[in-house]
């Protein structure tokens, strides 16, 4: 068990208070006399061990990974005994978890904000802790702000629905009575309120939205058709929701991630709020998480692929109930794109084309992050299904998977081991056995390359007119701009399907610049709030030339979300270095400290 006590310093950008470490020694040890725990840029003050204090020492500091805070115990603990250390501390501006916005960088511009991202190993920078996800901890906290605070947990007080004036101080009570890694324990605080989603009937976990006030009726209404739905159905192909609340919180711009699964509280960002609902999907996937990655978890960071590739794999499962199959082979399509770009990308780091990545010693897994865990991992699972048999044959097979694994943390080996183990036990499971023996294992775990091992091929129904209509496009140089193209192209299309679109139109030679901007003007590119459109346009502008360079700069500069702001900035670099650089610098402080060290080394500036 982990106990924090916080109090936030909003001047000085700092939480003061302690940690509380509940460890118990491995029954398989032969005792405990020393203590190592991760941290990262945390100031200690003092280490007490079941009530004595005792010395430690802080080792040097190794690149992204910390420093390792070591200590003796007053007495050798036995195996299966128990000790509290308490760790009296402070974070530092370093910090490299926590995002601190000034009142500028929110909404109503009244009040500053925080928010955290531990993923992968910056929980260190906020607390110690065994900061890996193979260890995992029920956690308690008390913090007091003067502004609301939200954490990973459930809320023992005050009430979510109670108001609070900003400015008094006031102690937020939290608990989250399921093991969690440390990376999952969140903290965000600023000028925030709560709406509940209407309860689902026999439900016993409830849900809802927290935003900052401005937000909100947008944020609601958003999100409250959609979300309950999305963990009922999960249920019914996985196991009961065990978080007893599933809250969103719509975080201000600076956020690096599209969303973050921290357990009861996920946090998304606002470029979701597209005003047509049409981002829904990625609450799918944090929904998703709750079973893969919260649920059962990768034992190390070289099997992540297990947490995303399943997560992403359940995640069209639900658009499938919800849009039907050709939607869910539809999100396979793009997926499939964005990994092909990455593993491009990735050419001169073939460790981090494969699923399961060799770390080197002390290497930051975030240098690793890409779309392979993600789209690699979720065609995996595809092809695994496809060779069982169907869905028929799959999903009974995942719901023996959750209920096998749940609550633990585990390998790659142990997920194939237990592969094997339930279709060899199903009545036909010679021949099971003998389909998975035909599958190349070594060559989709351990393989690199720029593309899948297999040919995967998906129902194109939804995407061969925006296929079509990107085909006309291309064959259209010689003419005038814009001749024999009308905005009722695309008036039956769903956002995905421009998404789609757009994507075919970028993978041609670039078109010329009048081209680009006629297909702007027809299709209302301009004038959509929908950020995926918005991405993929861009992409295609700055591939033709310089002419969208200033308007992809102003879009950028209030994207922190990683997946939009670090593809645009390597484009505007190659077709405007000095403007690339300059709007970077200005709006430097904007970008949360995981997406300030990306960019900074996609502009060369790291050097």
């Amino acid at each position: 068990h982990t106990h924090l006590e916080w109090t936030i310093d909003w001047e000085k950008q700092v939480f003061h208070g302690h940690a509380v470490v509940s460890l118990q020694a491995q029954p398989s040890s032969q005792g405990v006399e020393r203590v190592v725990l991760d941290t990262s840029f945390l100031d200690i003050k003092k280490i007490e061990v079941d009530g004595t204090e005792v010395k430690w020492h802080l080792g040097e500091r190794i690149g992204t990974i910390g420093s390792a805070l070591s200590f003796d115990l007053p007495r050798k603990v036995n195996p299966g005994e128990e000790v509290k250390v308490k760790v009296t501390y402070s974070t530092t501006p370093q910090c490299t978890a926590v995002g601190w916005l000034d009142p500028v960088q929110t909404k109503s511009g009244k009040y500053p904000y925080l928010y955290s991202q531990s993923q992968a190993i910056h929980a260190r920078s906020m607390f110690p802790s065994q900061d890996t996800p193979a260890i995992k901890s029920t956690y308690s906290a008390k913090v007091k702000s003067i502004l609301p605070v939200l954490m990973s947990g459930l809320r023992q007080s005050p009430p979510p629905e109670q108001v609070l004036e900003p400015g008094t101080e006031v102690e937020y009570v939290y608990d989250q009575p399921v093991a969690i890694p440390s990376y999952l324990i969140a903290i965000a605080s600023g000028e925030l309120v709560y709406r509940a989603f209407e309860q689902l009937p026999g439900k016993k976990w409830r849900s809802g939205v927290w935003t900052e006030p401005l937000m909100m009726d947008k944020v609601f209404w958003e999100f409250s058709e959609d979300t309950a739905k999305f963990v009922a159905t999960a249920e019914s192909l996985t196991s009961p929701y065990e978080f007893g609340v599933y809250d969103l919180l719509v975080l201000p711009e600076s956020f690096p991630y599209g969303g973050m699964e921290n357990s009861c509280l996920t946090f998304v960002t606002p470029t979701l709020v597209a005003g047509d609902r049409s981002e829904v999907d990625v609450a799918a996937h944090e929904i998703s998480h709750s079973w893969f990655g919260n649920g059962i978890g990768c034992a190390s960071w070289s099997h992540f692929w297990l947490n995303e590739g399943w997560t992403t794999y359940c995640e069209r499962l639900l658009m499938r109930e919800l849009h039907g199959e050709p939607a869910r082979q539809l999100s396979f399509i793009i997926g499939r794109r964005g990994l092909k770009l990455d593993l491009v990308l990735q050419k001169d780091t073939p460790r981090f084309q494969r699923l399961v990545v060799d770390y080197e010693e002390n290497e930051d897994p975030d240098e690793a992050y890409t779309q392979v865990p993600y789209e690699k991992g979720s065609n995996f699972l595809l092809h695994l299904e496809r060779t069982v048999g169907g869905l028929d044959h799959f999903l009974p097979y995942m719901k023996d998977y959750v209920r096998q694994f749940n609550g633990t943390s585990i390998t790659t080996e142990q997920w194939r081991a237990h592969l094997f183990h339930f279709f060899g036990n199903q009545p036909d499971g010679q021949e099971y056995i003998r389909a998975l023996g035909k599958v190349d294992w070594d060559e989709w775990l351990h393989g690199s390359g720029d593309d899948l091992c297999v040919n995967m091929q998906y129902d194109d129904s939804l995407a061969k007119p925006c296929n079509e209509l990107a085909e006309r496009w291309n064959a259209s140089r010689e003419k005038n701009a814009g001749e024999g193209f009308a905005s009722s192209d695309v008036a039956d299309f769903s956002s995905t399907q421009k998404v789609v679109f757009l994507e075919k139109v970028e993978s041609y030679h670039a078109l010329p610049a009048d081209h680009v901007a006629a297909l702007d003007k027809l299709y209302g590119i301009d004038k959509s709030d929908n950020a995926e459109i918005k991405l993929r346009f861009y992409q295609i502008a700055l591939k033709s030339g310089p002419e969208y360079a200033k308007q992809a700069a102003a879009w950028v500069v209030n994207k922190g979300r990683m997946k939009y702001c670090r593809p645009v900035f390597r484009l505007l670099h190659k077709q405007a270095p000095e403007l690339a650089k300059k709007t970077f610098l200005e709006h430097e402080s904007f970008y949360h400290p995981i997406a300030r060290k990306m960019i900074s080394k996609d502009l060369g500036l790291d050097k």
